[in-house]
């Protein structure tokens, strides 16, 4: 869906592949990158004719994305347990790495001075990898449910929020050494993050959940539904 900023109105509808999980401005290429998790593909749209201009196959289900604003997408594949580099400008994938220890993986951000990814996997570990090499340099446990990986560069902080209630705060040593700084206790569900900048302040949205629906053939694993009217913002600051 495309709308207008000033007014809201939304403009245009462009067909991707299924199920967009994630979309990703690339500088680079000036392109937009839908990850489509239903299809195992991206699809690559031009903001100026609001087309899609060319369907890169994945090999697996994608998720989140990073762009490193030279022409490198990084996007977590979380059924094959790995993450591709994507070459934005060619539209091709250029390599292929396991995140082992770490699995399932769902969150992702870039130290971009330093070439490091942070991969959040939903088997509660958050793996840091080298991101011109595909090397795994540390790893940390963390909580259930991970969604977001956020990196400050100015502090040198990477947050990492979990939907069982837990914000995990680690600090960039060295790019091959981190250490953990602190673990807040936030809400269930506070999952999806922002961060401020000017500010330092971190946005955490959640809500109040009711029980489990039962499983269906179209999601075998489903999660707490959320309650109708009780959408909050969680916000954090130093």
């Amino acid at each position: 869906m495309v709308f207008d900023l000033k007014t809201l109105k939304v403009t245009n509808h462009i067909k991707t592949g299924g199920n967009p999980d994630c979309i990703i401005y690339d500088p680079a290429s000036k392109h937009v990158f839908t990850m489509n998790g239903k299809t195992g593909d991206a699809s690559v749209i031009d903001p100026g004719s609001l087309t899609v201009i060319a369907t890169i196959p994945m090999g697996g289900r994608p998720e989140y994305a990073v762009a490193d604003g030279k022409g490198m997408i990084y996007d977590n594949i979380e059924d094959k347990n790995e993450v591709v580099a994507l070459d934005s400008r060619a539209n091709i994938v250029k390599a292929r790495w396991p995140i082992a220890p770490a699995a399932e993986a769902t969150a992702i951000d870039m130290d971009v001075q330093h070439r490091r990814l942070f991969i959040g996997g939903r088997n509660k570990i958050l793996a840091i990898m080298d991101a011109d090499t595909g090397k795994v340099v540390q790893t940390f446990p963390i909580g259930s449910g991970v969604d977001t990986n956020t990196y400050e560069p100015e502090t040198g902080l990477l947050f990492t929020a979990v939907r069982e209630g837990i914000l995990h705060i680690f600090h960039e040593d060295s790019p091959d050494k981190f250490s953990v700084v602190e673990t807040v206790k936030t809400e269930f569900g506070a999952r999806n993050m922002a961060l401020d900048p000017k500010n330092h302040k971190l946005f955490i949205d959640t809500a109040d959940f009711g029980p489990v629906p039962a499983p269906r053939a179209e999601q075998p694993n489903p999660q707490p539904t959320p309650v109708s009217g009780t959408f909050r913002l969680l916000v954090y600051g130093r």
